[in-house]
């Protein structure tokens, strides 16, 4: 009998569950201030604690990235190790590795929002700039945009992390 098509459907529910928590609860404050400044387009970061203003450039953006990122893609690979543990699901150990390189590392691509980023680049030649810009009626369209991105190649990360499903 073949389990892949509900092997997918858990991993994916286990991908984009911890996505949603590593994106909005897990990242830190600072990431997400700074994750997308450059040193054309600099970001003065307040530290709410201390009040301490710092100015962060290109090399800082890239760190603040890189730091979501790595917490980003642990959390997935935590949650995505402990659900398939529990639910009794092997997944092939250079499958997960691949599917969290994808998921990673795309989005980094799209969290890294430099001026004329990825996402405002992909929006721009699908037509959907103007949805890109909107924040108006309760609506962000840049914000939608990354999520149906991210969601994308989570989909594509699980179809990776089940390829060998049952193998090891």
């Amino acid at each position: 009998m073949n389990h892949r098509p509900a092997t997918f459907a858990a991993a994916y529910a286990l991908l984009r569950a911890a996505a949603d928590y590593a994106d909005h609860w897990g990242q830190s404050d600072r990431d997400a201030q700074t994750k997308g400044a450059t040193d054309s387009a600099p970001v003065v970061y307040e530290d709410e604690k201390t009040g301490t203003k710092t100015t962060v450039g290109t090399h800082g953006g890239r760190r603040a990235c890189a730091s979501h990122v790595l917490q980003y893609t642990a959390t997935q690979g935590l949650v995505l190790l402990a659900g398939t543990r529990v639910l009794g699901i092997r997944l092939h150990p250079a499958a997960v590795a691949g599917a969290l390189a994808v998921s990673g590392l795309t989005h980094y691509a799209a969290d890294r929002r430099v001026p004329n980023g990825l996402l405002h680049r992909l929006a721009k030649a699908s037509g959907k700039e103007r949805f890109y810009a909107l924040a108006d009626f309760g609506m962000n369209g840049s914000y939608c945009l990354d999520q149906a991105y991210h969601h994308s190649f989570e989909t594509i990360a699980a179809l990776i992390a089940t390829v060998k499903a049952g193998q090891r």
